[in-house]
């Protein structure tokens, strides 16, 4: 065995992007809007420089927020119905959705905090602190 690498659990661990799931337009409805709980819904395409960019934050906040946010990926080239119906002209666009409505939205590939952010307001973990000037 003098050289070999052996992974322990190489078979049970669950890798982040499996908790992102790609979806279509026909699908939308299903996974976003009869959601139980939030939907993050990333709108992008494949040639997309910016996309790529966010791309492994938002896996890595699909397993942080398992359970609690629902994470998918809309190719706007394969689908672009629910992109053009919902508006979206600019990708990344990255929304919130619980059931038919938007809870959050920002286009652009934004930092880890931002999108962190969004989602804790999204399903009510933080509150948003006011400055008592207001």
């Amino acid at each position: 065995m003098k050289g070999k690498i052996i992974r322990e659990d190489s078979q049970n661990t669950e890798q982040p992007k499996d908790l992102v799931k790609h979806i279509t337009d026909d699908q939308f409805e299903q996974e976003v809007i009869n959601s139980e709980i939030p939907v993050f819904v990333d709108f992008w395409a494949p040639w997309c420089g910016p996309c790529r960019m966010v791309a492994p934050i938002i896996e890595e906040l699909a397993k942080e927020y398992a359970g609690k946010c629902k994470f998918v990926k809309v190719n706007t080239d394969e689908n672009p119905a629910v992109a053009s119906a919902l508006g979206i002209r600019s990708i990344p666009t990255l929304v919130i959705f619980k059931g038919n409505r938007v809870l959050d939205a920002a286009v652009g590939a934004l930092p880890k905090g931002h999108l962190v952010k969004m989602i804790d307001r999204a399903i009510g973990d933080k509150k948003i602190v006011v400055p008592n000037s207001f």
